[in-house]
């Protein structure tokens, strides 16, 4: 079983400033969770006991959001808030969470090697802190593991006009949905693509890979990246995706976080789909 993760979330959030300038953006809300919080709950939901976040300069949000509050939960209990008191005291109980610093803004690959320590020479989970799925990617990831023996990544198919955004795999596929991957590219031209499916922030991967980490020379951006990483990687083992079929939110700025906000809410808070479909009506009627 796969029981250790890294979150990598030591980055500026430059796109959501001012948002972010004192607070993470992994720490920004939807529907009234943290976006860190979902991570960490996909995972423990998977099997995962023990999370390692890479922080930075002005994260300490984070830590104190997922310590413990006896001052608040006294508080709640002495004012019987049921419901706030488990909702807080759950937190408490997701995984045993450890934090490590990254000292220097030099890539996701480095940031996920800081991590290295911790994992050890077991096989491990790495999630960005600012991506929510619809669906628990931490499983299908460890039950993609199980099945092939291997390092396994989570693929999105995006138009091909948007392929430079990413890292981009080229594979073959072995059944519906999962390719042997043979090639990783970093935001490559849309004309050297080698397809359109992108590497989405969820990862389960050897031990090995923090070896290639150490190797790999800064890259695009002048950034250690974990896809060059893993390039190496595919010379010495074996890696597949899994391609999602469900719904990612990458809230990596203003639309994004919106978005997230928007679509979830119209699935979990009652009248709030006829709210906005209101005003779009009223919008339409005063044109």
């Amino acid at each position: 079983m796969v029981k250790k993760a890294i979150i990598p979330a030591a980055g500026f959030g430059t796109r959501l400033l001012p948002i972010t300038k004192a607070q993470p953006k992994e720490m920004l809300p939807v529907l009234g969770k943290p976006i860190i919080q979902y991570v960490i709950e996909d995972l423990a939901e998977a099997g995962v006991s023990d999370v390692i976040i890479v922080t930075g300069k002005g994260k300490y949000a984070i830590e104190n959001h997922f310590d413990k509050n006896f001052e608040l939960e006294e508080r709640l209990k002495k004012d019987a808030k049921c419901d706030a008191l488990k909702a807080i005291s759950d937190i408490n109980n997701l995984a045993t969470i450890y934090y490590t610093r990254q000292g220097k803004q030099l890539g996701l690959g480095h940031a996920i090697g800081c991590g290295g320590e911790f994992v050890g020479d077991e096989y491990s989970i790495l999630m960005v802190g600012d991506t929510i799925y619809s669906q628990n990617v931490a499983k299908a990831l460890i039950d993609a593991h199980e099945k092939y023996g291997c390092s396994v990544i989570a693929l999105e198919r995006v138009p091909m006009e948007d392929v430079s955004k990413y890292g981009v795999i080229e594979g073959g596929q072995i059944e519906e949905g999962v390719y042997n991957i043979h090639d990783l590219v970093e935001k490559p031209p849309v004309s050297e693509a080698p397809s359109n499916l992108i590497i989405t922030g969820a990862y389960l991967l050897s031990p090995k890979i923090f070896e290639h980490i150490k190797n790999t020379k800064p890259g695009r951006g002048n950034e250690i990246q974990l896809t060059d990483a893993m390039k190496t990687l595919l010379t010495e083992e074996k890696i597949i995706g899994i391609e999602l079929n469900y719904k990612r939110y990458d809230i990596g700025d203003i639309k994004g976080w919106l978005e997230a906000n928007v679509e979830l809410g119209i699935e979990n808070i009652p009248g709030f789909k006829e709210y906005l479909k209101s005003l779009c009506d009223e919008e339409i009627n005063t044109k």
